[in-house]
């Protein structure tokens, strides 16, 4: 339960007490994070949202509490026939913790009783990919309300049960979205990971990792016959004894990868995968960064190859410092070349 103002006299947290006593009998885990005592700065993060690169620790912290939730309810007042500007940057700071979760809204107000403020971050909830069940239950502070409490009544708390149960019932069925790793926050950050040499125990995990991420390349390209698709685990084996091969992991699974080796002048870069779920998360430029500071000091310059309609992928690389060059290539394939700090 999010309790969206945060002005000194507010009615939010009396809405909020309501709700949870109203649906006591129902067991339900109410986490009532009161964005007054969040204390979120307004968005002060360099990175967007989307990336889930985040560098403040109250980001991270409420990075967390939403990824850990199922649903919510949002407990919001109407100021000037919008929802606090305290809610809209709590949505703001977090972008794929709170996709395919179902939320209910919980609006007060006076004139409207906050029917407005609530279309205005039900849109917003959409936009984040959040499921709106309907069922939203608006308080008249003149009808509802005395003394700044929420008046009990059958009606209000019957209300209040049958819309949190419906509640539960939607994130039962939304669960395999959220918690299969579609997503949720990613679990490792970019810049904590640990890339960790591969072993022979991981070639089984290497294979699929490849043939996971090599259907997009096929998809772009047009084409079924990339090595990567068609590499038997044989083969995953033998590339480690002829490639300086990398993996990260989170919660045990293997999500990233990545090899390299000297070829003459050269460093030769391949294999960079991400699993994903784990993309648009920095992990790609991490162990593309990692791959490059492991190159021998006589080296000086670094070569990769990637699909010639791998637009995605040439973005990435133009961005690490890698420029399209001519020279021998597989078919279908571009090179890319940077050179290597002394």
């Amino acid at each position: 339960m999010v309790i969206a103002s945060t002005r000194p006299g507010r009615l939010g947290p009396a809405v909020g007490d309501w709700f949870v006593r109203a649906t006591a009998e129902l067991g339900v885990d109410l986490d009532v994070a009161d964005l007054a005592e969040v204390n979120l700065p307004f968005l002060d993060e360099p990175e967007h949202p989307s990336t889930g690169i985040y560098q403040h620790e109250h980001t991270r912290v409420w990075s967390r509490r939403v990824a850990d939730a199922d649903a919510f309810v949002f407990v919001t007042s109407e100021y000037n026939f919008a929802m606090p500007a305290t809610l809209k940057n709590a949505f703001d700071y977090l972008h794929a913790e709170w996709a395919w979760k179902p939320c209910l809204f919980v609006g007060y107000g006076n004139t409207s009783a906050g029917t407005r403020g609530v279309q205005m971050a039900r849109g917003v909830a959409g936009s984040l990919r959040m499921l709106s069940i309907g069922g939203d239950i608006f308080l008249r502070i003149a009808d509802d309300m005395r003394d700044g409490v929420v008046v009990d009544s059958e009606r209000l708390n019957g209300r209040a049960a049958a819309a949190l149960r419906e509640l539960c019932r939607v994130a039962d069925v939304l669960r395999p979205l959220y918690r299969d790793g579609i997503s949720v926050a990613p679990a490792v950050r970019a810049d904590a990971a640990e890339v960790a040499p591969a072993l022979p125990a991981d070639v089984a995990e290497l294979l699929v990792l490849q043939r996971c991420c090599w259907v997009d390349e096929a998809v772009a390209n047009a084409r079924l016959d990339l090595p990567a698709l068609l590499e038997s685990e044989g083969e995953v084996r033998e590339s480690l004894r002829t490639w300086s091969t990398w993996c990260v992991r989170s919660g045990g699974r293997l999500v990233g990868s990545v090899r390299a080796r000297r070829d003459g002048d050269i460093w030769e870069i391949g294999r960079l995968m991400v699993a994903p779920d784990h993309r648009r998360t920095g992990l790609g430029r991490r162990l593309l960064a990692f791959a490059e500071a492991q190159a021998p000091d006589s080296v000086e310059v670094a070569t990769l190859f990637t699909g010639e309609r791998s637009d995605r992928n040439i973005l990435l690389y133009q961005k690490s410092g890698y420029a399209l060059t001519g020279g021998t290539a597989p078919a279908g394939a571009v090179r890319l070349t940077k050179p290597l700090a002394a």
